[in-house]
């Protein structure tokens, strides 16, 4: 992914107001972040724990999507991340839901999707094969584990813009 500033990131927000976008409390430093080992930003909000926020470059745009976690922090539930579906990484993944965009979102049509709590979706598609995964190829699995993460998220990206 390419580094990403301020002014991009608010400016992708496809399922919120100008006005929601430009409250939204970013990640502490973008500069920190190794951007060639992430295939989109993911974080939540450090002032209110409920929200978090995803930007996914989408063909060749970036598409910013507000999400809302109707789960509180305690005991959940053991599941599969429908981005990466890493099977090893099933303790801290929730329930994430998006306002869609335009007309269907103001009018309160939204969709949920499981996704890794923390947004570490990318560093889960990069770990090591087990021998069993990887056979004799394990750089074509860690390849095959990336294209699915992108393909997976730009779909649910493309699930919210549905309707504008």
């Amino acid at each position: 992914m390419d580094p990403l500033t301020e002014k991009l990131i608010r400016s992708s927000f496809v399922n919120c107001s100008r006005r929601e976008a430009a409250q939204v409390t970013l990640p502490a430093d973008l500069s920190e972040l190794r951007w060639d080992r992430l295939d989109y930003l993911g974080w939540i909000d450090r002032k209110a724990p409920l929200r978090a926020y995803a930007v996914l470059p989408v063909e060749d745009a970036l598409v910013g999507i507000a999400l809302r976690s109707p789960e509180v922090a305690g005991k959940r539930r053991r599941a599969v991340c429908a981005w990466c579906e890493d099977v090893y990484a099933t303790e801290d993944v929730s329930m994430y839901v998006a306002r869609r965009a335009g007309a269907p979102g103001r009018n309160g049509d939204t969709i949920g999707t499981l996704i890794c709590t923390r947004f570490e979706c990318s560093a889960n598609v990069r770990r090591t094969p087990t021998i069993i995964e990887a056979g004799e190829d394990p750089a074509g699995v860690v390849r095959r584990r990336i294209a699915g993460l992108r393909e997976r998220s730009a779909r649910f990206a493309d699930e919210v813009l549905r309707g504008i």
